[in-house]
């Protein structure tokens, strides 16, 4: 990429565009705006051709998108689908119009079938019915990249796509409402702790096996697939490790030192049983995470706690 040339990230204030920005400016890049969602409306499509008609950006990161965890998924579907897909569009028929040099599209790993053969291959898409969770999300992110894909197909446009596995990290949400679950857990236990408790019951049954990846180890595979990469298939990003949700809950007492019992409320629902992406092919392009889960739990908490007052919670 040309470091002097216009980048646009959408979403450049959430977990992920802070974590591109971060990376970007480390990288050299010089010229990266952004929009609040009160300074651009990513749903009004006129709005934003008139933003990328005035603002003639060379490349864009498309990083915004409604999010939450299995809760918020499962309550506000039409949101999810409705947000997630009409913002998708409106970025991504911009970027072509005004023939961006090229457009990454960040989706999600809750694109691939329910019951996919593990680990996850970027070809399992659309080999099977999706957790109903977050069905909506996964038909809004899966929309996102079939346009990337037909708009290469069609017009020549250099847009690619990127599945990041479940993400953590700081600027993360921590509203128990709509939360993920790594950032839910960080905050009940630190409350907990905080309370004396003697235990802490948590949703499903803690056997579900996630892999996650944190916020700067993706911000750093995006940097290095606008330089890299350019096919019309999606690509995996992971960390290639994966352990249960009771390990997981396990892990973050440690870090934050909550010393009761963890239980597990089976009459919540799991979500998937078991999802972890195959990372072969940007392993072959030189790429590997860096931050262990530990560490980066740990820089979670420290955020979180400096960052009381003002996280979003």
């Amino acid at each position: 990429m040309d470091r002097a040339a216009k980048i646009y990230v959408a979403g450049h204030r959430g977990m992920v565009g802070s974590a591109l920005i971060r990376a970007l400016k480390a990288a050299g890049h010089t010229q990266i705006i952004g929009r609040t969602s009160q300074e651009l409306d990513l749903r009004d499509a006129r709005a934003v051709q008139a933003f990328f008609a005035a603002e003639q950006p060379a490349y864009v990161i498309m990083a915004a998108a409604r999010v939450g965890g299995i809760h918020y998924n499962s309550t506000a579907p039409y949101d999810f689908l409705y947000d997630n897909l009409v913002m998708a569009a409106n970025v991504i028929e911009a970027a072509r119009q005004t023939k961006v040099r090229k457009l990454l599209f960040l989706g999600s790993s809750c694109i691939y079938p329910k019951l996919a053969e593990q680990p996850i291959k970027e070809s399992a898409l659309l080999t099977g019915p999706l957790e109903v969770t977050n069905e909506a999300y996964a038909i809004a992110k899966i929309a996102g990249i079939k346009l990337c894909t037909h708009a290469r197909q069609q017009y020549g446009s250099d847009f690619i796509s990127a599945m990041p596995s479940n993400l953590y990290g700081p600027e993360d949400n921590f509203a128990l409402e709509n939360s993920h679950v790594l950032p839910a857990m960080v905050r009940k236990m630190h409350e907990a702790k905080l309370r004396g408790d003697e235990s802490l019951t948590l949703w499903g049954t803690g056997k579900p096996l996630r892999e996650f990846l944190h916020v700067d180890d993706l911000a750093d595979a995006c940097v290095m697939l606008l330089n890299k990469y350019s096919e019309a298939d999606h690509i995996n990003v992971g960390s290639g490790e994966e352990l249960t949700i009771r390990e997981l809950a396990e892990t973050v007492a440690r870090v934050v030192g909550f010393k009761g019992t963890l239980k597990f409320d089976s009459a919540k629902p799991d979500g998937t049983p078991r999802k972890i992406m195959d990372n072969t092919r940007i392993a072959a392009l030189g790429w590997k995470r860096k931050i262990a889960l530990p560490e980066g739990i740990a820089g979670v908490y420290a955020w979180y706690l400096k960052n009381l007052e003002t996280a979003r919670k």
